[in-house]
This record gives C-alpha cells, sequence and structure tokens, in this order.
C-alpha cells in the first residue's frame, strides 16, 4: 500500500504573500528591479500549489 506525505502548506503560502508583497512594492517604488523577487514570488507559489 502506498503511502502518501501530509505536509502543511502554510508555512509557503505566508512566504508567498510576504514575496508578493514586496514584489507589488518594487513595481511601485523601484520597477526597475521588480525582477529580483520574481524567483522567490513563482517559487513559493509552486511550493504552496504543491506543483514542486
Amino acid at each position: 500500500m502506498e503511502e502518501t506525505k501530509k505536509t502543511s502548506k502554510g508555512l509557503y503560502w505566508l512566504l508567498f504573500f510576504i514575496s508578493f508583497t514586496a514584489l507589488v512594492l518594487f513595481l511601485i517604488f523601484l520597477p526597475e528591479w521588480f525582477w529580483v523577487t520574481l524567483p522567490f514570488t513563482i517559487t513559493f507559489l509552486a511550493g504552496a500549489l504543491d506543483a514542486l
């Protein structure tokens, strides 16, 4: 029988919302540097959606 491991996604969601907030702030105040936050935002979203 296959055993599936249930993991908590709460930390990933928290980190996603923090990085998304940073992304929006960078878009407002430093638009030429917003791409620096993209890898973090996309990675944490993928982890929260269990796409990794």
